[in-house]
């Protein structure tokens, strides 16, 4: 019998993640055998620079994707905030799991509150969002790019004497670093990134045996919040250089989504909110951003904007 073949990146945060998903999948497809695919992106081979000067969406997916597309693997485990919005043809986002921590965490050896920086603290980080929105807070600290895995970039905060650095909960909770986190940032002025926390598990459109047996992982409420802030993100034409942050919150069949949009240095931040009924969790994104751009977003968005505006993760 042919194994059912997940594709995932090697780093050990997703080899958790692929890992998990075997787990849910394998009373499902069992006698059929799973088994894992490494695959390398370009956002792995490219270390040294910084998720934005890298440019291009895509970074951690695309890899995956074509081997999908060449039937190398039946299925792609991503992070879902490392997968584009835009639809590859042959390919279906066939399930998204319950979500994990969708916020972001403070990291430091220091200072037990973000607030609680000194005048000028240095913070490591690799997402512009993330950068944006701390500088947003507090213009006097002095962010550097942070990359690499959640164990390099937790050895990099003593190797570099950072002050502290932000991560995302998730990661850290899946491996079981829980322990380190020093604040859980508040998603009031931290709001999280378009589908953090979340898998997005993609097979072949055609693939009717794999879309039958992924779609009995889909978790409705995590599916229709991140089908919201996806299409928040592609109404807003966000690419991988503008800051973007959004938060959902579904109570009964409601559906509120708060999202986002800054200036690369933080110095403007247009926020805006949108509620519906959760059945209708796509319009109430596009919905949010014809707001936002409405709003003077869409001044943030222009790839020509001046250095108060422009990027994201």
């Amino acid at each position: 019998m042919n194994p059912l073949r997940i594709g995932t990146r090697g780093s050990p945060l997703a080899l958790w993640q692929a890992r998990h998903v075997a787990e849910l999948l394998r009373p499902l497809a069992a006698p059929r055998p799973v088994e894992f695919v490494e695959i390398e992106t370009s956002g792995d081979r490219i270390r040294d620079l910084a998720l934005s000067q890298i440019g291009g969406d895509g970074l951690f997916t695309k890899e995956i994707q074509r081997a999908l597309l060449s039937n190398t693997v039946d299925i792609a485990v991503h992070s879902l905030k490392d997968l584009p919005t835009t639809h590859v043809a042959g390919l279906s986002l066939a399930a998204v799991p319950e979500r994990g921590p969708a916020g972001d965490a403070f990291v430091s050896k220091m200072y037990a509150r973000f607030d609680q920086l000194p005048q000028g603290a240095t913070v490591g980080t690799s997402s512009l969002r993330r950068r944006s929105q701390a500088l947003h807070r507090r213009p006097d600290l002095h962010l550097v790019d942070l990359r690499g895995n959640v164990d390099t970039r937790l050895r990099k905060l003593e190797e570099q004497r950072l002050d502290a650095i932000v991560l995302a909960e998730a990661g850290l909770l899946r491996l079981g670093l829980h322990s380190v986190v020093t604040e859980l940032l508040d998603p009031q002025w931290m709001l999280p990134a378009i589908g953090q926390g979340a898998l997005g598990l993609e097979c072949r459109s055609q693939d009717v045996p794999v879309l039958d047996l992924l779609d009995r992982l889909n978790h409705r409420a995590t599916r229709q919040a991140v089908l919201a802030e996806r299409a928040l993100l592609r109404g807003l034409g966000g690419g991988c250089l503008v800051p973007i942050g959004a938060s959902t919150r579904i109570v009964g069949e409601r559906l509120h989504l708060r999202g986002a949009v800054l200036s690369t240095n933080g110095d403007r931040r247009i926020m805006a909110e949108h509620e519906g009924d959760a059945s209708d969790a796509e319009a109430i994104g596009r919905r949010l951003a014809e707001i936002l751009l409405t709003s003077g977003a869409a001044e943030l968005l222009r790839p020509s904007a001046p250095p108060g505006g422009g990027e994201k993760v």
